[in-house]
């Protein structure tokens, strides 16, 4: 067993933690993978040092590190390792906004509610905000490569960050990329580190764009009598519109909300579309009647709008809710297939055969305006046939989105839950040039292995 001791001497003398309470807090992200591991230990960093000194110590003694920020993984990124160490960032919160260049320059366990909230204290705004934006860290956003609600028209994590100091395997800090808005010299490895899931580096640091705070926005909410005519809706409005925000969430997912935030949410809906437009001047209004026109021909049955913020946030609050209302069901297989946005009537058609054909409750809910769609299985993990029929599903539900040429995922990453599914996505070749870089970086294998590559 590898000697904690020589760690610990390196590091501030709170930092590894053995406590099996504690420790054991630390085996599953919200994933909830019930084949977790014990960590063997876990390193609470507070510094690029202590990140350093770690993977110096794991790459001699050969025992593999699993990065974790605030552990919100939903495909089991940062699922403890048996007699792996887990390395936290969470202490690591350190907010620097700089007005003149507009950037912000953040460690990575800042929350992404936090980044936020200092970026608009300057006046400024920090678009990326995933469902969890209020418990996320800043560092798995990168991670990922996280979206969210806003995406559809401002993009995503890696479309902000301008640099990052990042530390490999062997302990080499390096930093790439700065406060430019313009920067082609060398290779973009800046990019290959965001969205590799901890298998490459462990980012320390980030240097994110801000952009100006965006006017107030208009919001409109479309009801419809099937989930597969509000798909048609999007297909219509991405045609001809760009809006800030395009969400759809359906009867079962409606219904799951409205239990928990009683907020008046019509119940009889097939499915709901939440549609915000925060173009400058009187260009909101023409946008949200085209979207309006868009929602009615294909079959809305109720269209309400509002200009008043409050109003309108309630409505992206009950979209927020639905991954936490559905947890009463049962244990969640959270999904993120994506697909190209002309197909997305296809996925939530097949999806909803898909949950028939194995007697497992499927709800879903969508970032819509790119064909983001988050399918959520609940199941008794108590019961075998259910957690088989859960499992079967969720292997149709990607294999559904490969289909229509989409994706196993578009934000959540792939983890491990969905490892199995990438060489389906990605080919032999692309695969294998995955591993040569992977092999490059990480010559022992000790960055969260298991992870993206099975």
């Amino acid at each position: 067993m590898a000697d904690l001791r020589t760690l610990a001497a390196e590091l501030p003398a709170d930092a590894v933690v053995t406590d099996p309470d504690i420790v054991a807090s630390y085996r599953q992200d919200w994933a909830r993978d019930p084949d977790a591991g014990t960590p063997l230990a876990v390193v609470r960093a507070t510094s690029t040092a202590d990140v350093q000194a770690t993977l110096r110590w794991a790459s001699r003694e050969r025992v593999p590190v699993v990065p974790r920020g605030a552990g919100s993984s939903l495909s089991g990124g940062s699922t403890g390792i048996e007699g792996g160490v887990t390395l936290s960032t969470e202490r690591m919160r350190d907010i620097a906004v700089d007005p003149v260049t507009r950037v912000a320059v953040v460690q990575p366990g800042a929350l992404n509610a936090a980044v936020k909230a200092a970026a608009a204290e300057q006046g400024f705004w920090y678009p990326p905000d995933p469902s969890s934006f209020e418990i996320c860290s800043i560092g798995g956003n990168a991670a990922t490569n996280a979206g969210g609600l806003c995406c559809v028209k401002y993009g995503v994590t890696t479309d902000y960050v301008l640099g990052m100091e990042v530390v490999l395997a062997d302990g080499t800090a390096v930093r790439l990329g700065g406060p430019r808005l313009k920067d082609v010299a060398g290779l973009s490895l800046t990019k290959l580190f965001v969205g590799s899931e901890g298998t490459l580096g462990v980012i320390t640091e980030l240097t994110l764009r801000l952009l100006p705070a965006p006017p107030a926005a208009a919001t409109l909410v479309a009801g419809f009598p099937t989930v597969e005519l509000a798909a048609d809706a999007v297909v219509a409005i991405t045609a001809g519109t760009r809006p800030a925000m395009l969400e759809l969430m359906d009867n079962g997912s409606i219904n799951a909300v409205e239990d928990v935030v009683k907020m008046g949410l019509d119940r009889d809906a097939g499915a709901l579309l939440l549609a915000r437009s925060d173009a400058p001047g009187t260009a909101a209004a023409v946008e949200i009647e085209a979207i309006r026109a868009a929602c009615e021909k294909h079959g809305a049955q109720e269209v309400f709008t509002t200009d008043d913020p409050d109003e309108g946030e309630a409505f992206t609050v009950a979209r927020r809710a639905a991954f936490p209302a559905m947890e009463r069901f049962g244990t969640l297989l959270l999904e993120d297939v994506g697909v190209p946005v002309p197909e997305l009537p296809t996925l939530v058609r097949g999806i909803g055969e898909i949950a028939a054909a194995h007697d497992t409750r499927i709800v879903v809910v969508a970032h819509a305006g790119d064909g983001n769609t988050h399918p959520i299985i609940a199941y008794d993990p108590n019961d075998v046939a259910s957690t088989e029929r859960a499992r079967l599903a969720f292997g149709e539900v990607m294999d559904l989105a490969l289909s229509l040429g989409g994706t196993i995922t578009g934000e959540h990453g792939v983890g491990r839950l969905k490892a199995p599914w990438l060489a389906d996505q990605l080919g032999d070749d692309v695969m294998a040039l995955t591993r040569r870089i992977k092999d490059a970086l990480d010559p022992e294998g000790i960055l969260n292995p298991g992870v993206v590559l099975a």
